[in-house]
């Protein structure tokens, strides 16, 4: 998937999901599935419900909760401990997904940090343009994308379906030339799937980790100490 076009798709879809709210209305638009044009949503912990969507605002996922789709344009999505969701995303916001948590299919935002802790799954993969992603001892089934994203991967975390580091194709750069993306293999962690970069990287493993094989732009390799 190409990301940066991805972020033009996303915008013309953020449109789209406005004006559906704003259609809508702040009620619910289904018998178990919440929209808001503005302000946070939250779901108790214990609750079930469908899809939940804000524009303007954050979405909480409270622990042990089942939820379908959770959406938001502009707010960050957290899903607490041992909740379970199908779907995540976001353009302008974090993503937080708690100890023990699912997510049925896959994570994504354009600008935003992406935080697993320990024991999360997602079945899917991640992905963002702008923003760290973290793997505290969690497991992701899909691979994960990025632009300009930092990946660390602690101790205790399982990748598979690999990383795929795409090349910034914006046609604004302020700051000169980007900085290189910074990936970090700690003890302990296991990432199965091809490494793929389309541009240069600084890829941190620690002592007996063992990569897949690394494709396109070879990265700068550092030993952890």
């Amino acid at each position: 998937m190409n990301l940066a076009m991805s972020y033009l798709t996303r915008c013309a879809l953020t449109l789209g999901f406005a004006l559906a709210a704003v259609l809508l209305g702040d009620a619910a638009h289904a018998a178990d599935s919440i929209s808001k044009v503005n302000g946070s949503i939250k779901i108790e912990p214990g609750q079930q419900a469908g899809d939940v969507s804000s524009v303007n605002g954050s979405v909480t996922v409270g622990a042990g909760a089942t939820v379908e789709d959770v959406e938001t344009v502009n707010g960050s999505l957290r899903i607490e401990d041992r909740a379970t969701v199908r779907s995540a995303e976001t353009v302008n916001g974090s993503v937080t997904v708690g100890d023990g948590a699912r997510v049925l299919q896959g994570i994504d935002a354009v600008n935003g940090s992406l935080t697993l802790r320990r024991g999360a799954t997602v079945e899917g993969g991640m992905e963002n343009v702008n923003g760290s992603i973290l793997l505290d001892g969690a497991q992701v089934d899909g691979g994960i994308e990025t632009v300009n994203g930092d990946i660390r991967l602690a101790a205790g975390s399982r990748l598979t379906g690999g990383i795929h580091v795409e090349k910034n194709k914006s046609r604004w750069n302020w700051g000169g030339e980007p900085r290189n993306v910074k990936i970090t293999v700690e003890q302990g962690a296991v990432v199965e799937g091809r490494l793929h970069f389309e541009r240069e990287a600084d890829l941190y493993v620690a002592p007996g980790v063992t990569l897949p094989p690394v494709e396109g732009v070879p990265p700068k390799r550092y030993t952890l100490q």
